[in-house]
């Protein structure tokens, strides 16, 4: 990474040089993607390389791309500040841009809360408490740093199908092939087909995974629940056009409520509407969405706040708090969507302090394959959490306002721990994981 700033903070030159490995065929970790749109600067250079290895094939896990380059990106802002005695947050205050700064005004964000989320966290997080001097704060032997860095992930969009059903009972069925890996799809779609159709979620049975029904994004990539839940949405849409006119109403008039359709001052049950139909009222719908991605830079935005403790003697490192402000559009359920983000940071820990491949060089492969040897964080390891959602509504990035939220909890985060864990040590370590021995040689370079 190679950043150009004047004395006021702003960036003219930007460089960022992504290298990784995989099998013949494989492709690049897009690590350097985030540079290109996340902060201001004329002078760009970003490029990615690979280069082919005969070890076990790299594939995608969660947030390829942004997880791991933000994890440098991050770190060079937090340096830059520091020459330029700049706050971090200030500096990236100032290289906020409201375009894709390739592109040019052109090609606008569809919505752009990066602002807003630091200023937000920083609130939150008390971080004018922190001191910007490194190793001054202390808690007996424990040296106190904070840390923080910006959140982005870039929002995708996915064809996604769907089939919405009034059965004759007078309850809604939702088919699609989407998939529900524990990420809320269920839950989600039950709201999306509940809200339009004016029933409650217990009236709603949602059916995923089946190859018979209407093909659908999959999850992956943080497109899904957007994704899925547009195909949803105009499903829903066209079966209450379906339900009104079925009803004799005007479906541009009709009102949907408490399980009955309305008219002005007429109203029947959906139970007695889907009773007269001769056979059940349904609705399939595949849904794209245009040329959003063309007219507009999709990304979601963020900002994570760290607190660790290094103790002065072991150089023991332990995060005592975290805060993620994650604006993602439209919150389509706060509840899944806080777990969403609560994975994510406890991943990014993983990143900053524990998660390490050891490869055989002789025999080219993994040997800490398992988990007794490649290490992930546990309770233990992972303090008070707290996620912020700010108000948001993109209809840039799709027909219900949201956008790709899941990942975004994770990118970033390993930074924010680095930057705190300098400020606490005063050790600037630029190769992870941030490891106990790598403190102590960086206090011995400076003769402590």
């Amino acid at each position: 990474m190679r950043f150009g700033a004047d004395q006021e903070g702003r960036i003219h030159a930007l460089r960022h040089d992504s290298y990784s490995g995989n099998l013949p065929g494989g492709s690049a970790e897009t690590a350097s993607h985030q540079s290109e749109l996340l902060y201001a600067g004329e002078n760009r250079l970003v490029r990615q390389r690979l280069s082919e290895l005969h070890l076990p094939p790299g594939g995608s896990m969660r947030a390829p791309g942004e997880a791991v380059g933000m994890l440098a990106l991050e770190c060079a802002m937090d340096e830059l500040a520091e020459k330029l005695e700049m706050d971090p947050i200030e500096l990236r205050v100032i290289n906020d841009i409201g375009y894709d700064p390739e592109k040019g005004p052109q090609r606008p964000f569809s919505s752009r809360k990066l602002v807003d989320s630091l200023r937000r966290g920083a609130e939150a997080f008390g971080w004018d408490q922190r001191v910007a001097q490194p190793g001054q704060v202390r808690d007996g032997e424990w040296l106190i740093g904070l840390g923080v860095a910006s959140a982005f992930r870039g929002n995708q969009q996915k064809p996604s199908g769907a089939t919405a059903r009034l059965d004759r009972g007078g309850k809604i069925t939702v088919e699609t092939q989407m998939t529900d890996i524990g990420t809320g799809s269920y839950t989600i779609l039950g709201q999306t087909a509940a809200e339009m159709l004016g029933v409650e979620l217990d009236d709603v049975t949602v059916k995923l995974g089946d190859s018979d029904f209407p093909k659908s994004s999959g999850s992956g990539g943080s497109w899904g629940a957007n994704s899925s839940a547009t195909g949803v949405y105009y499903a829903a849409d066209e079966l209450r056009n379906k339900i009104a006119k079925a009803a004799g109403y005007d479906p541009k008039q009709a009102v949907f409520k408490d399980g009955e359709v309305w008219e002005g001052d007429k109203c029947t049950l959906l139970g007695v509407v889907a009773a007269k139909a001769p056979e059940p009222i349904e609705a399939t719908v595949n849904a794209t969405f245009g040329d959003l991605s063309e007219k507009y830079a999709q990304a979601s935005f963020g900002a994570h706040f760290c607190e660790v403790a290094v103790h002065s003697v072991t150089g023991e490192i332990r995060v005592r708090r975290l805060t993620s402000v994650a604006a993602a559009g439209r919150i389509f359920n706060p509840v899944t969507a806080r777990s969403q983000c609560l994975g994510g940071m406890t991943m990014g820990v993983g990143a900053a302090l524990m998660e390490e491949l050891q490869v055989d060089e002789n025999l080219g492969l993994f040997v800490n394959h398992d988990l007794a040897e490649y290490h992930v964080p546990v309770h233990a390891d992972i303090p008070d959490l707290d996620v912020i959602f700010p108000e948001e509504l993109d209809d840039k990035a799709s027909p219900i306002k949201g956008k790709g939220l899941g990942e975004l909890g994770i990118c970033g985060v390993g930074a924010a721990v680095a930057n705190a864990v300098y400020n606490a040590s005063g050790v600037r370590i630029r190769e992870y994981p941030l490891t106990v021995d790598k403190v102590l040689a960086g206090w011995a370079e400076q003769g402590r």
